[in-house]
């Protein structure tokens, strides 16, 4: 699950096929029992935290800083227990950024770009020119152990990361595979050297859940008003069950099925490859098409142009060349919305002549360095989703998402998987994908795109389903619709969270 606009600059949860891509409750997922919050406030040591007073000043010396300065941000740090359950223990300082309502403010809105691991203090920025910043004083959040966020959580450095990226042309020879379970080891092992095993314990949705009502006390809210994309919504439901009563308004757009894991592979890269059949059915109606003029036969004429990328990588002005891995990573960057396929069509005619070059911008743009997860987002994986600790599991995986997504199959059958970080992750769990059961929450609105890539429609509706949400559908390839310049969407979304009106359920919005 990715982020809000600047969908070409992070990365989604990959399987071990294709590396080019991407306590509150009680343990595993636990069920909340009444209507009430539980008073965090009230809770002996705590209620320092829900007291606090923010200090609002320059973000200069926040990650990113002269960028949110110039763009009109203030920041400040929000203090946040480490471990809810030791309050009088170590503590995190929240990172938050806020751009003031250009006219009379009706709440604070609180964000979360997706991710998990997307930066959130510059989602006020690009949220500046929309709507909601007339009536609306946005906050940024990079949550706990992230950005500049304190505490941070680190395991990979970007250097070690690029690196990585640069050296992985045999990635999908058979003697990768056991180099490949290797570094899942490795970077287990370096989260805990270079994090230590307090905060990587405690990095999970339902801290971060947590985090957010104290964000809310702290900002002077009574109730939390919010929106969220993609993994947003996996934390703004998560909000929604611990905290009912404490719901103004919350819009979760590019929603997540809450009862699957963060990034499953195969729900992922089944609705990538739903997205490129769209694209294939869109490219085939010009002329010269890249992928042949048969959409059944193109994710054939795919594989068929970016495997001999493996052994041969294609010429690229800068001397790199384009990789298998890099091509697959570009040609993903643009399922995100369809607004991008002219791009992806040029980029494939050049690839039929031998040149990258367009694939690789396109690539470079999706693994930008401040886009790199140095673990965050695996840590939150780890302790959020259900984990795969056998072999002939991760095996049945790799194959359920090549037989998925045969668009993106680099056509190297493997024997044996590897197993991935979380099946040596330290320590246990803190969650687990579950359908939430919430008494007492007002009307909230989920939106989703019939052709959402990444968070398919489907799990929408099962979303919307367990909030008893008012489900809004946008009718086109997109992943995160809201504020996009949709007028039949955005109108009544904007006007739910202005008046508390909640737009018509079953709402449906022809594509653009």
């Amino acid at each position: 699950m990715l982020n809000w606009r600047n969908r070409s600059a992070r990365r989604i949860g990959q399987p071990a096929w294709l590396a080019a891509v991407l306590v509150l409750a009680a343990a595993c997922g636990a069920q909340p029992e009444t209507v009430q919050s539980p008073q965090l406030e009230n809770t002996p040591g705590l209620g320092k935290y829900y007291r606090q007073t923010l200090v609002w000043g320059s973000c200069e010396s926040f990650d990113g800083g002269a960028h949110l300065t110039s763009a009109g941000l203030e920041c400040a740090r929000v203090s946040v227990p480490i471990d809810y359950a030791a309050p009088d223990g170590r503590t995190a300082r929240v990172a938050i950024s806020r751009l003031r309502a250009r006219g009379a403010k009706v709440a604070s809105i609180l964000t979360n770009p997706g991710g998990p691991g997307g930066i959130g203090l510059t989602l006020p920025a690009e949220l500046a020119q929309t709507p909601l910043a007339e009536r609306f004083e946005v906050i940024g959040i990079d949550l706990r152990g992230l950005g500049a966020s304190t505490p941070k959580l680190i395991c990979d450095t970007p250097e070690e990361v690029a690196a990585e990226r640069a050296g992985r042309s045999s990635e999908y020879l058979p003697f990768w595979m056991s180099h490949a379970e290797h570094d899942s080891m490795n970077l287990a092992a370096k989260c805990v050297q270079r994090t230590g095993l307090e905060l990587l314990s405690h990095v999970g949705t339902r801290e971060s859940a947590a985090d957010l009502d104290i964000i809310r006390a702290v900002l002077g809210e009574e109730k939390l008003t919010y929106f969220g994309v993609s993994y947003g919504t996996r934390l703004g439901s998560t909000y929604a069950e611990l905290f009912p009563d404490r719901v103004r308004a919350m819009v979760l757009d590019g929603a997540a099925d809450p009862a699957t894991n963060i990034a499953d592979p195969v729900i992922v890269y089944a609705g990538l490859q739903h997205a490129f059949d769209a694209y294939a059915t869109d490219c085939v109606k010009a002329p010269n098409c890249p992928i042949g003029t048969d959409p059944a036969k193109a994710s054939e004429r795919m594989a068929a142009l970016l495997r001999p990328l493996t052994d041969r990588p294609a010429s690229t002005s800068d001397g790199r060349g384009l990789d298998y891995s890099d091509a697959s990573t570009a040609v993903i960057s643009t399922m995100y919305t369809s607004k991008a396929w002219p791009v992806l069509t040029r980029g494939l005619t050049e690839l039929t002549k031998g040149n990258g070059d367009i694939l690789l911008t396109l690539a470079d743009g999706y693994l930008a360095p401040e886009a790199i997860d140095t673990g965050y987002k695996t840590a939150v994986r780890c302790l959020d989703d259900e984990r795969i600790t056998d072999r002939d599991s991760a095996l049945q995986l790799d194959r359920r998402v090549r037989a998925a997504a045969p668009a993106f199959d680099s056509g190297h059958p493997n024997e044996w998987v590897p197993l991935d970080a979380c099946a040596f992750w330290p320590v246990p769990p803190t969650s687990r994908p579950h359908v939430p059961t919430v008494i007492g929450l007002p009307k909230v609105v989920v939106v989703s795109a019939t052709g959402d890539p990444v968070t398919p429609y489907a799990g929408a509706t099962n979303l919307a389903r367990a909030l008893g949400a008012v489900l809004v559908t946008y009718e086109g390839v997109q992943h995160g619709s809201f504020l996009d310049g949709v007028k039949c969407l955005d109108e009544p979304v904007l006007k739910y969270l202005i008046e508390l009106t909640p737009p018509r359920d079953g709402l449906r919005c022809p594509a653009q």
